[in-house]
């Protein structure tokens, strides 16, 4: 049977894990409890969507071999920004498909034009702001930049983006995608890019965490009336 210095010492130690980690634990917890009672669709922002994307047909457009570039066309991506057709080359030049005019970006009016086509029509627009950096923290994260952003008034703070390289509707995020956000980078620990399971935090937090069940296992073990008849009763049969 373990004495009571090394038990004291066993309940210290599970006491101060458990006070040391215990608000992360709640923090795995809250979170887990979180997704497993959310719908991820309302979550991407489905519910703010049109459910179908109108496209248009276009005709009478101009060959892209006629276009005036300085490499070969590796891909060709025709576009519809607003009712007008664009060619989207190698992943990087913008031309008007209709007269060949290279396109440096598109304007407010096409951003607007383009979230329209995917936001539902009762979505009244507040402001629309232009941003040409993020921060590994912000919604719109490892997107295209530069971009426009779209304010709506809504109670649930909706933000459309739109890229403004080559007009593309990017994503859409409101209150509750940002609340999952930050209950997924808790729930990870990754508190720079949010997907990285491999962390050193999470790591660690996960071997004291299994430090403090052992530990409590232990302290069980120790203190428990039980086992220490059944011990007791071991020690009187060996003698």
């Amino acid at each position: 049977m373990i004495n009571r210095h090394t038990a004291k010492k066993i309940r210290k130690t599970h006491r101060y894990l458990g006070l040391f980690i215990g608000i992360q634990f709640l923090m795995w917890t809250i979170s887990g409890l979180y997704f497993s009672w959310t719908d991820l669709d309302e979550i991407h922002g489905d519910q703010f969507l049109r459910a179908k994307v109108e496209k248009a047909t276009f005709s009478d457009l101009l060959s892209p071999s006629e276009l005036k570039l300085n490499s070969k066309i590796a891909s060709l991506e025709l576009i519809q920004i607003g009712e007008k057709p664009f060619y989207w080359i190698n992943n990087t030049i913008l031309f008007d498909a209709t007269d060949g005019t290279k396109i440096e970006g598109i304007s407010q009016k096409d951003a607007l034009a383009v979230a329209s086509q995917h936001v539902l029509n009762e979505l009244e627009v507040l402001n629309i702001e232009k941003i040409s950096n993020t921060d590994n923290h912000h919604e719109y994260r490892g997107k295209p930049l530069p971009a426009y952003v779209i304010s709506y008034n809504s109670s649930d703070n909706i933000k459309a983006y739109v890229a403004v390289e080559n007009g593309k509707f990017e994503s859409i995020r409101h209150r509750d995608w940002r609340w999952f956000d930050f209950l997924w980078m808790t729930h990870t620990m990754d508190y720079d890019g949010r997907d990285d399971f491999n962390n050193i935090i999470l790591r660690a937090f996960s071997l004291l965490g299994l430090l403090t069940v052992l530990s409590g296992f232990t302290l069980w073990y120790t203190s428990s009336p039980s086992i220490r008849k059944i011990l007791n009763r071991k020690k009187k049969k060996n003698k």
